[in-house]
Order: C-alpha cells, then sequence, then structure tokens
C-alpha cells in the first residue's frame, strides 16, 4: 500500500510534517549490538542531540523497555529533559557543565566526564558545602586532542580528587580520532595503548575506576579490545554505519550484513499542485527551467526544517512509491517537487523525505551522499520542532 492508504502515513491527518520513529528497530539494534559487546559490558546508549535527531524524549520513552544502565548526553539541559521524560537510571555526561551550574550534577543524580582539572576543585567545594557525593568519569588524552586530560593534568587532577572524598572516580575513558574514516586503524590501536598506559599510571597514583570505557560505534562493531567495562554506541543505535570503511571492515572480518536497521521516517505532504508552463523559472534565483509543462506539487518544509539546501536541483523526494525530483531553490520552509510523471496526485498527499514508501526508499546515507557529509549530520539536523511519533 502506498501513499495515505498506508496507515503508518496516517498516524495524525492534522499535521503536515512528522517524524517517525520505529522503536522495534531502535530496540532490535540495542539488542544485537549488547549482543557484540557481551552479557558483563553496560550498555551507554548516546541519545545527546535530540537522540540524534530522533528526539530524546521519544528515545527515552524506547530505552525504558529495555536493559540499557546509561544514557550518554551533552548538556545538563538535555539531562533535565531525559529525566523529565521518565529516565531515572544513570546519567553520562559526556560534555561540559558551566561554572554556574554544577548545583544541576546533584540535582540530576550525573555523572559529569572531567578534561579539566579545575572542574574538581569546584566541583569537591560545592560537594563540600552540600555534603554530597558525587561519581565522576576523567577523559584521557589519547591523541584526539579535544576534550581529555594529558598525563600532567591528569596528576594535578589526581591530587585534587584526593582532597575530596566525596568524590568518586567511576570511570575513565578516551574517544578515538581514526576509527570511522579509514580501513587502517593502527592510529586508534595506537590511541587504545596510550589508553591502557594512562591507565596503569591513574592505578598507581590510587585510582581504581570500577568502570574503563572507550568504545563508539566503530569500535564496538569492529574491536573487541575495546569493550573494556562499558560500550556507548551512537549512530549505531539508530540504525546507521559510522562510515562505509566500517561497513566494509566489519564485513571482511565476517560480520553479518543484517545488524543494524534504520529507524528513522521523515513525511511530509502536499499543500498545492501546479501546472507550471514550458520555460517558466521555478524558485529563488531562477535556477530551474522547465524545458516541458510540467506539474510541481509544494511541500510545507524546508531547510529549516533539516532538509539542506544542497539538494536544490539535486535530490528527490517519494511520493506513491516513486521518486519526485526537487525543482528549485530548497527554501527555509518550503520546497518543490516536479510530480509530472506520477499518476493519480493529490492534494495532501504524503511525500516521505527519509524512509520506505513501496518498494523505494531514502536512508540518512542517501543525504548524506548529495551533500557530501555524514549521516550524523543529517539526523541531528532534523529540527526539533517537528513532531515525532514511535510507531
Amino acid at each position: 500500500m502506498r501513499g495515505l492508504k498506508n496507515p503508518r502515513f496516517c498516524m495524525d491527518t492534522k499535521l503536515l510534517s512528522w517524524i517517525e520513529i520505529d522503536g522495534r528497530a531502535i530496540q532490535k539494534n540495542m539488542a544485537n549490538l549488547g549482543r557484540l559487546a557481551g552479557p558483563r559490558v553496560l550498555m551507554a546508549a548516546a541519545i545527546k542531540a535530540n537522540g540524534y535527531g530522533h528526539g530524546l524524549p521519544e528515545m527515552v520513552a524506547i530505552l525504558q523497555d529495555t536493559t540499557t544502565q546509561y544514557v550518554a548526553l551533552h548538556s545538563t539541559a538535555e539531562a533535565d529533559t531525559a529525566r523529565a521524560a521518565g529516565w531515572d537510571r544513570r546519567i553520562l555526561m559526556v560534555g561540559p557543565v558551566g561554572p554556574d551550574d554544577i548545583d544541576a550534577v546533584l540535582r540530576l543524580d550525573l555523572e559529569p566526564t572531567v578534561f579539566e582539572p579545575s572542574f574538581i576543585d569546584k566541583l569537591g567545594r560545592f560537594c563540600r558545602r552540600s555534603q554530597s557525593k558525587v561519581r565522576v568519569h576523567l577523559k584521557l588524552e589519547t591523541g584526539t586532542n579535544r576534550q581529555g586530560m594529558t598525563e600532567t593534568e591528569l596528576k594535578k587532577a589526581v591530587m585534587a580528587i584526593k582532597k575530596y572524598p566525596m568524590i568518586t572516580v567511576t570511570g575513565i575513558s578516551t574517544h578515538f580520532a581514526n576509527i570511522e574514516d579509514t580501513t587502517d586503524h593502527s592510529y586508534a590501536l595506537g590511541q587504545l595503548e596510550t589508553f591502557k598506559q594512562l591507565a596503569a599510571r591513574l592505578q598507581k597514583l590510587g585510582i581504581k575506576p570500577e568502570l574503563r570505557h572507550t568504545a563508539c560505534s566503530a569500535a564496538l562493531l569492529l574491536f573487541r579490545d575495546t569493550y573494556f567495562d562499558l560500550v556507548r554506541p551512537g549512530i549505531a543505535l539508530y540504525g546507521y554505519w559510522p562510515s562505509r570503511e566500517t561497513y566494509v571492515s566489519y564485513r571482511l572480518s565476517g560480520g553479518k550484513n543484517s545488524i543494524l536497521t534504520p529507524a528513522l521516517s521523515f513525511r511530509t505532504r502536499i499543500t498545492q499542485i501546479k501546472i507550471v508552463p514550458t520555460d517558466s523559472f521555478i524558485g529563488y534565483g531562477c535556477t530551474y527551467r522547465t524545458s516541458t509543462k510540467s506539474k510541481i506539487a509544494i511541500l510545507p518544509v524546508g531547510y529549516s526544517d533539516g532538509i539542506d539546501r544542497r539538494l536544490s536541483n539535486l535530490g528527490y523526494v517519494l511520493i506513491r512509491g516513486k521518486r519526485s525530483p526537487i525543482r528549485g531553490r530548497i527554501c527555509m520552509n518550503l520546497m518543490m517537487v516536479d510530480v509530472t510523471d506520477i499518476p493519480g496526485i493529490k492534494l495532501y498527499d504524503v511525500a516521505t523525505i527519509i524512509g520506505k514508501d513501496g518498494a523505494e526508499k531514502i536512508t540518512a546515507d542517501t543525504h548524506a551522499g548529495w551533500c557530501q557529509s555524514i549521516s550524523y549530520e543529517v539526523l541531528a539536523g532534523l529540527s526539533p520542532l517537528i513532531p515525532r511519533r514511535i510507531v
């Protein structure tokens, strides 16, 4: 069934645009990744950046029906949203905490990632005043040169930690710089060795954390040596491979092809149909000119909704199971598509921007290929104002 006859397309006829999240696909991805990690390894689902565009409250609702122990978030604002949505398990903060926002760490029961030694003193003084305890994770610098502490900085952090017995180092972590974009993983393996060396030096300084964690999606899919005690799947949780190189490496190692299922569909409705004469321009800048009389459908979405402007005159959407090319420049809130060769088109028919319609499908990888980008950016860029619905 296609178009408005498909019940998946008709969740709320009042909506002109919406995003569908396949909850079972998310749970299946999580289960498959959990089987890779093994029963003794904890899972921290990365649902930062509005659940990679899937919706933070929606991801909380889906993950609550799993055995996921942690979610990984970037900001205290995200943590507030997650707690309000009902997440009552552990939260790993992977982003910074502002100097005037430290109370949120205790109020929301967060486990912040520490990558700046001076933060220990700020946190310790606050805990001392409030007579509270907190668990932290130390981020080790192994070669990404983003967030993380060098060996010298770690020594300073340990000295600070020993002044505040209410601070417990629960975990140590790092993040790989070059594990997704290549099939040569020598740099990542070098980072892994540096991590092990720094962990050993921390132990000599008296820091023996419960959890060691380094594995993002690519590491989880490729290297068992990166698992340690906890893994942090991100893009794979949502059904996407981190890169073509990751997929190739996984398959060459004997991995199964069906481990990941994309979970997100983005749909909208036709709000106007017009017949445009031959040799007429469409959209801003007169970038497209019709070569024959054309039937053009107007869709009420644009780059403010996360549809990249680079798709102008390049990409297509799916309507009634057929490809409908984008004509003219994508506008802030509107876009135009050619439906000349699609029979039976009606006002308010559904257009699929990401997802399946009939035998055809468009994925975030499809958009990323058109834009010379990555699926992460396509998904995370979807406007949080678009209604999300779990299906």
